[in-house]
């Protein structure tokens, strides 16, 4: 467990290119262990048996391709050399340090030291808020997959080369979701 730390966030909070901010999150996310892995798995897989069926075999698959399909494009990218041709800057930086700050804020300890802050889920938040700020802010990609379902049938989708999420601005009063956060646009749910 040690070596991870939320300090991450204030390193990069000062970063204006994507292909930095993707080397230092992708550095930082390398080094989840298997057994880190294994941990975050069974912790999401705890959650998920908790959610009412049909909603919980419908979310499965989208929770496991936001965690561990996003885990595995972000290692095949460090590892290809891709991440080094990611060119231009954060579209908005503004609200990337504002990201970052979030984070602070929520964790101003700072590192995973002990089993107690595992028991507090502080070790599963850093890996959701790196993978997250890796899709939202170096790929400009919504927080949650595209595809993701929501209660009441509704789910984030693609329209037009535009990504819209149908809970995007009715999280603002969830005070460290990254809903806040993320580039899709507020889909009209009729």
């Amino acid at each position: 467990m040690s070596g991870k730390s939320f300090r991450i966030f204030s390193r990069v909070a000062r970063l204006t290119r994507k292909n930095e901010l993707a080397r230092e999150l992708a550095a930082e996310i390398q080094k989840f262990s298997i057994n880190d892995l294994q941990y975050v798995s069974a912790s999401l897989e705890k959650d998920i048996i908790n959610l009412p069926s049909p909603y919980r075999e419908k979310i499965r698959p989208h929770f496991l391709e936001q965690y561990f399909g996003r885990y595995n494009k972000i290692m095949a990218m460090q590892s290809s050399g891709e991440l080094e041709q990611i060119e231009g800057y954060i579209k908005d930086a503004r609200l990337f340090r504002e990201f970052c700050q979030m984070i602070e804020s929520r964790f101003p300890a700072g590192e995973i030291q002990d089993e107690e802050d595992l028991a507090d889920a502080t070790f599963n938040s850093l890996f959701y808020y790196l993978i997250s700020g890796f899709y939202m802010f170096v790929l400009d990609e919504p927080g949650h997959p595209v595809g993701m379902p929501f209660p009441g049938g509704f789910a984030v989708q693609v329209r037009d080369g535009t990504a819209y999420c149908p809970i995007r601005d009715k999280e603002k009063d969830v005070e460290y979701s990254i809903c806040n956060f993320c580039p899709a646009k507020q889909d009209e749910i009729p």
